[in-house]
């Protein structure tokens, strides 16, 4: 699940460092609304565990999405947003440059971004260690846009490179997890 909308999209800013995003840019009242809508109409298995990037608009989603369901949810950074290194704190028409980058080499790390392949690395670590620690259960996991982007398509055997190819989660997405075999 991406977090709602948060007062940085309000803003078209790009908020990438724990330095700003743990204690600000948390949830915009449209963000609110729109968990509120989507817990509303959840079509998916109720959560039995809730993880999330420690990033305030996360764990604000994460709070609202554990009083639905009412499970206690759980930070977890590896869950953080994709760092765009000189681009943070910059104007967010600059993900398309970065992204420009990303189709040629999904491992650069220019301007200090970190790499597609970074981010699909913690993220795929993540699952396997939540596999380990929980069988059977259904896990929520809170997000970004951009890092759940790269693992839905980790996820679905295409190449790093092409992660822009797949449909952008909205503010307040959620999609189940499929690994193609």
């Amino acid at each position: 699940m991406r977090h709602g909308h948060s007062q940085a999209n309000a803003m078209g800013l790009i908020v990438s460092s724990p330095e700003q995003g743990l204690e600000g840019y948390g949830l915009s009242p449209k963000g609110q609304e729109q968990l509120h809508e989507r817990l509303t109409g959840w079509h998916l298995a109720a959560p039995d565990q809730v993880f999330h990037s420690d990033f305030l608009r996360t764990t604000e989603t994460a709070a609202l999405v554990g009083q639905h369901f009412n499970v206690t949810p759980h930070p977890e950074p590896r869950l953080r947003e994709r760092f765009f290194g000189d681009y943070d704190q910059g104007p967010d028409p600059a993900y398309a440059d970065v992204w420009a980058m990303d189709s040629e080499n999904a491992e650069h790390r220019t301007h200090g971004v970190e790499s597609v392949g970074d981010v699909s690395r913690r993220l795929i670590d993540l699952i396997i260690s939540l596999e380990q620690r929980f069988d059977d259960a259904t896990i929520l996991l809170v997000g970004h846009g951009d890092p759940l982007q790269i693992l839905l398509t980790a996820a679905s055997g295409s190449p790093l490179s092409e992660h822009r190819s797949q449909p952008p989660l909205a503010p307040a997405d959620v999609r189940p997890l499929i690994f193609a075999r």
